[in-house]
């Protein structure tokens, strides 16, 4: 029993787990946030260019 208890505190495989879904969550926001701040600045050049024609 306590060789199983030392080898599940050593095991590391889920913090590296929660590690990569964190970075992968950082990632999930900033192209949101990219994509939100990119679409606004498409669709006002889109509304300028159909008032134009």
């Amino acid at each position: 029993m306590k060789k199983l208890l030392v080898a599940f505190t050593r095991n590391e495989s889920g913090a590296t787990a929660i590690e990569y879904s964190l970075i992968a969550g950082l990632i999930a926001v900033a192209l949101i946030t990219g994509a939100t701040t990119l679409g606004g600045k498409i669709d006002t050049m889109f509304t300028t260019i159909s008032g134009k024609l």
